[in-house]
């Protein structure tokens, strides 16, 4: 279904409008994505923009914080009801212009082979939200069914919509905390029930009818990725490339049944600005040229896509647009070394 060799971002860029960030993505990506603009507003961070809907959370977007305050079970009842009723659950504009600004411009195009769009993980999310007493929604096993839910009604939601503009629909389940888990931050956060959330939520994705990639930009349990059964499994291949080579076992498993490595070989840091397509060419070749003494490179090189490390966010326009010119180039050169 995915050609080798395809590229694709991360969910944000450092646009203040829409439009300017859409006609980018639109020019620079095999495979489209909606941005996320978190510099335009607190509500497209990562846990605000997919908050809506959530019972017992409270807002204050000025101030930048969330909290849980449990009140009545009318919320809870509200929640359950509607979402029996119509599991997609929507984002609004409020929270995600990005979108809207990208379905309005995909109207005026033709059909694409393959869009993206993408999720923030249960993970992440519900070890961004705290209740009144400090406490970790994660920790409300109640309220953290809900959240996993309430994600896979906004997954469900984009799926329907992109459908309508693409053959395919690629959904990157964005879970930084991965690297955090096991630490004394987060202790009591089992692995099985990390690994049960994230298996839930790839097979929320695949069961909506699109393909699930699991983007986490640090170290991790790859154990747990790899289990999950994602379609694709994104990861920095920049910074944190030895800590899943170490894998290189399971990343041989994965590839042979079908699976695809997404890797982040351009940073999305200041690092970028030490970078040209020279230097991260010959980066790209060392990391291959070593896992392939372990994994078959023929293998890799059929089930391979090209990211950048991270969102970019946090960048300047300049730096995004540098980023994404360096993956072109990247991409370039593996047609080239390898063909299509």
């Amino acid at each position: 279904m995915l050609t080798r060799f395809l590229t694709t971002g991360i969910g944000s860029l450092p646009h203040n409008n829409a439009t300017d960030g859409c006609s980018l993505v639109l020019n620079s990506f095999d495979i489209p994505f909606w941005p996320q603009l978190p510099q335009t507003s607190f509500m497209e961070t990562m846990v605000a923009q997919y908050s809506e809907g959530l019972p017992f959370l409270e807002i204050d977007a000025v101030k930048e914080q969330y909290i849980i305050k449990r009140k009545s079970q009318d919320e809870l009842n509200t929640f359950y009801e509607k979402y029996s009723e119509n599991p997609s659950v929507a984002i609004s504009e409020n929270n995600a212009a990005g979108f809207h600004k990208m379905i309005g411009l995909l109207k005026t195009k033709e059909r694409f082979n393959t869009l993206k769009g993408h999720v923030t993980g249960p993970l992440t999310f519900t070890l961004g939200i705290k209740d009144e007493e400090g406490r970790f929604l994660f920790f409300d096993e109640e309220l953290r069914e809900i959240a996993l839910m309430l994600l896979v009604g906004k997954v469900k939601w984009q799926v329907d919509i992109l459908k309508e503009f693409a053959d395919n629909v690629v959904i990157f389940i964005d879970e930084p905390i991965f690297a955090a888990i096991g630490s004394s931050a987060y202790l009591g956060v089992s692995t099985e029930e990390a690994g049960r959330l994230i298996t839930e939520i790839v097979t929320g994705v695949q069961s909506a009818g699109a393909i699930a990639g699991i983007h986490t930009c640090g170290k991790c349990d790859w154990d747990i990725v790899f289990d999950a059964k994602p379609d694709i499994v994104n990861f920095d291949s920049y910074a944190f490339f030895d800590t899943i080579a170490m894998y290189h076992k399971r990343i041989t498993k994965y590839l042979s049944e079908g699976g695809t490595l997404a890797w982040g070989m351009v940073p999305t840091t200041n690092f970028i600005n030490y970078e040209d397509e020279s230097s991260i060419i010959k980066k790209f070749d060392e990391r291959l040229k070593s896992l392939s003494k372990h994994v078959d490179r023929d293998l890799m090189l059929s089930h391979l896509m090209l990211t950048p490390s991270c969102g970019t966010g946090a960048l300047t326009v300049p730096e995004a647009e540098k980023v994404f010119r360096l993956l072109k180039a990247l991409k370039g050169h593996l047609v080239e070394t390898y063909g299509n």
